[in-house]
């Protein structure tokens, strides 16, 4: 049954990685926005207020985390057209595993955010920051980003099949923001009014964008939210992994 699983997850994953064939342009936009936003922060708005030593140090693992929580409608567009037009009848039609489609679906986006990281570190690194906690504490890091957009994901993906429709996504797209940017990704929590400092500190995003920063070595970075960044985002999973599933076998009945 696991094997059967796996392979047709992979034959769903093999369609959605033509589809970038197909779509370039949507691809090159995906990994060019976060080098963009990184950009502007950085040079356009820069200063982060508050933020001892260099600027950088603090806004590339916030733009790694920010990054990994944008992006989301790709997928939950894709998904939506399935349903809309009609694809995933077909797909009820053939001896498939309840779930494949979506695990392809989000194994392509899973490819796609290592790639932005790739990008957007290497944009990182020529604007001047550096990471200094060793090769072990990098590839934590990473994996703690990847971790949260895994969650992120099929919490977009939950919210599709909720949707149902594409016209829909936008509208549900616009939730993903105040996570995005009620967070510390680009600003100390000191610096805000009181409430909305705690808002912050309590968003999960801002639990990776600390243990990121404190795993890359940033100067003046604070300890001990590396287990909170790993909790949230497995209790997010929990949560919605098997209510989308429960949501698409429904919708495949």
């Amino acid at each position: 049954m696991t094997a059967y699983a796996l392979t047709d997850s992979w034959t769903m994953t093999r369609r959605e990685l033509a589809r970038w064939g197909r779509q370039p342009v949507q691809l090159v936009v995906n990994l060019v926005f976060p080098v963009m936003l990184l950009l502007m922060f950085g040079y356009l708005v820069g200063g982060g207020r508050g933020v001892g030593g260099e600027y950088r140090d603090y806004l590339v693992p916030g733009m790694l985390a920010l990054t990994m929580a944008f992006g989301l409608e790709g997928t939950m567009i894709a998904v939506t057209q399935d349903l809309d037009k009609g694809v995933i009848d077909r797909f009820r039609s053939m001896p498939m595993t309840n779930g494949a489609v979506l695990v392809g679906r989000s194994a392509a986006d899973m490819l796609q955010s290592a790639m932005a990281l790739v990008v957007l570190i290497a944009v990182g690194a020529a604007l001047g920051w550096r990471a200094h906690g060793g090769p072990a504490a990098f590839l934590g890091a990473v994996g703690l980003l990847l971790l949260f957009r895994f969650a992120m994901l099929w919490i977009g993906i939950h919210l599709a099949l909720v949707a149902g429709r594409p016209e829909m996504v936008q509208a549900v797209q616009i939730l993903v923001w105040p996570v995005g940017f009620l967070s510390n990704a680009l600003a100390l929590p000191d610096t805000m009014p009181g409430w909305l400092g705690t808002v912050v500190e309590w968003n999960p995003m801002s639990h990776t964008a600390t243990a990121v920063r404190d795993l890359f070595g940033a100067p003046g970075a604070e300890p001990g939210h590396v287990w909170p960044a790993i909790i949230w985002p497995l209790t997010l999973l929990a949560v919605f992994f098997p209510l989308a599933v429960r949501r698409f076998g429904r919708l495949s009945r």
